[in-house]
């Protein structure tokens, strides 16, 4: 909701802060104090268009900012989707401000963002009807957004069966272009590659075989050297082996005396063993050992041609190996690519009816919820005092399907009798409108993503019951979103949960527009002006109570 707002320099307002409230806020004042400054200043800063025009004069620099507090999940996460920070409050603070020289600067909470991101912020935040700006109402585009929550239940499990579907159909184009487009001077490219690979027939872990050979081979006088006088060690002169069979038995003799040294037997026992043990792999050693003075060549010889390979190709020998898998695949895929074009085509097409039945699914339960929700529209239009009115939902069938269906929707009506039904964008009266958006909100009340709505004009040419009834039904909203509404009624100012007075003053030539919330007195005394003129009577003050007491 819209819980602050601040404009400096707008036009004949010097500066104004207001807090606004949850629930029905009224802004009423008489004919030009500036209501609808205050609603171009909240257009304003929105990212709506901006001139020269709206500098009060004098001034340099016209600000407005506008802070809202977020509930709605949803809004939240398309706000963070346009790379927008929002704190664990939810807050989002809008600034925007306009000085003489033409320059416009916009931020959202402390960045600087275009005015196109401003506008899409702001459409997550608030909409205004009665001015033709900022209206979803007169986007067809957002329509079938609008019914599609009024039966969002019903919707559910085909839309995601539909999600699922089109994912697997984009994932079988994909790969029916990918066939196409394949180019054969790539595969002659291919096998020339592949030939080359199975040529040089590189296997995994060869590089370091033979660079771990090539250490020995440069080496192997001094390792031949090495491996006798060791193997002469355990065996020969130094007879390490028979030394230690030795000390065994004289240590088994000794713990057969003294039993505190049966430790020490079985330690020497292990150690038996184990010398045992290395000097058979020294004795294998040495007669593996033998030099072949053409194999040092070879060794070097491949080494070479690996290190060549891997220059060309700008890969490691196992990156190199999963190369020429991936050529071995496209070239397969390119030799059977007919086949595998008439598998995917065939896919493709029997994907494409699924997905058509579930779009008629779709397209049939958008149809008769459309048909409930005109009814409910067209009755509250009918209690709103647009006794003529006929609304309908226009469905048809686009060329291509989509994450939403196959569905164009757009909402129709004749406000009049002998009218013709035409979108809503021709209705001319913003009255009308007002009205209009009045009704289907009260209608997907319980659906609207949007928590903040303002109506300007809802009263033109309405007065008595219908002005009563708008009265009822601005209520009846405000109980579920925050309402701003400019109204010179007092059947509607006095359903207000937050009244506003908008005034203008002229002092030493200089005229300002102030905001002030009224107390329950002050709103009062508003209702019985509105009633009854300038002049407030005890008579008009009693009918204000009266209608104060009638909102319940």
């Amino acid at each position: 909701m819209l819980e602050q707002l601040k404009v400096k320099n707008m036009a004949l307002i010097e500066e104004v802060w207001v807090d606004f409230t949850q629930g029905l806020n009224i802004l009423a004042g008489e004919t030009g104090a500036g209501k609808s400054i205050l609603i171009d200043s909240i257009n304003f800063v929105l990212g709506g268009k901006a001139s020269r025009d709206i500098l009060r004069k004098g001034a340099d620099v016209a600000v407005v900012e506008a802070f809202f507090v977020i509930a709605n999940e949803e809004n939240i996460r398309q706000i963070k989707s346009l790379d927008i920070d929002i704190d664990e409050d939810n807050g989002v603070l809008l600034h925007r401000s306009y000085s003489s020289a033409g320059k416009s600067v916009c931020k959202v909470n402390g960045k600087t963002v275009p005015v196109g991101i401003m506008r899409n912020v702001a459409a997550c935040l608030i909409d205004i009807f009665g001015q033709h700006e900022h209206q979803t109402l007169l986007d067809p585009a957002k329509h079938i957004k609008l019914l599609d929550r009024f039966c969002q239940e019903e919707l559910a499990s085909p839309k995601e069966q539909l999600g699922s579907m089109i994912g697997e159909y984009k994932d079988i184009v994909k790969k029916i272009k990918d066939l196409t487009e394949e180019d054969g001077k790539d595969i002659d490219f291919y096998e020339f590659q592949l030939e080359e690979l199975q040529k040089a027939d590189v296997k995994a872990g060869e590089e370091e075989e033979l660079t771990s050979r090539r250490a020995v081979l440069s080496h192997f006088e001094k390792t031949a050297k090495n491996v006798e006088a060791l193997v002469n060690l355990f065996y020969g002169q130094g007879d390490i082996v028979g030394n230690i069979q030795k000390a065994n038995a004289l240590v088994k003799n000794i713990s057969q005396i003294d039993t505190e040294q049966e430790g020490a037997l079985a330690e020497i026992s292990m150690l038996q063993e184990q010398i045992r043990a290395m000097g058979k792999g020294f004795v294998k050693y040495q007669e593996r050992l033998n030099h072949d003075p053409l194999e040092l060549d070879k060794i070097e010889a491949r080494l070479d041609a690996l290190y060549r390979l891997k220059q060309k190709y700008k890969m490691g020998i196992d990156q190199i190996i999963a190369h020429k898998g991936h050529i071995e695949q496209k070239i397969y895929a390119f030799e059977n690519s007919q086949q595998e074009l008439d598998r995917l085509d065939a896919q493709k097409e029997a994907l494409k009816k699924e997905i058509g039945k579930t779009c008629l699914v779709m397209s049939k339960t958008r149809k008769e919820a459309a048909s409930r929700l005109c009814v409910q529209i067209e009755s509250t239009l009918k209690e709103l005092g647009m006794e003529n009115a006929t609304f309908e939902m226009e469905i048809e069938r686009s060329r291509e399907f989509g994450k939403d269906g196959f569905d164009k929707a757009q909402f129709m009506i004749s406000a009049n009798k002998g009218q013709p039904l035409a979108p809503l964008s021709s209705v001319a009266s913003g009255g009308e409108m007002s009205r209009t958006m009045l009704a289907l909100k009260v209608a997907l009340a319980g659906f609207d993503n949007m928590e903040t709505f303002i109506f300007d004009e809802i009263d033109t040419g309405i007065s008595g019951r219908v002005a009563g009834q708008v009265a009822k039904k601005l209520s009846l909203l405000g109980k579920t979103h925050q309402i701003l509404c400019i109204t010179h009624l007092p059947q509607i100012a006095a359903m207000g949960d937050a009244n506003f007075l908008i005034e203008k003053a002229t002092q030493d030539d200089r005229t300002t527009t102030s905001v002030n919330k009224l107390d329950e007195d002050g709103t009062l005394k508003e209702i019985a002006r509105l009633i009854g003129g300038s002049q407030i009577t005890d008579i008009t003050l009693e009918a204000a109570k009266e209608l104060r007491n009638a909102r319940g």
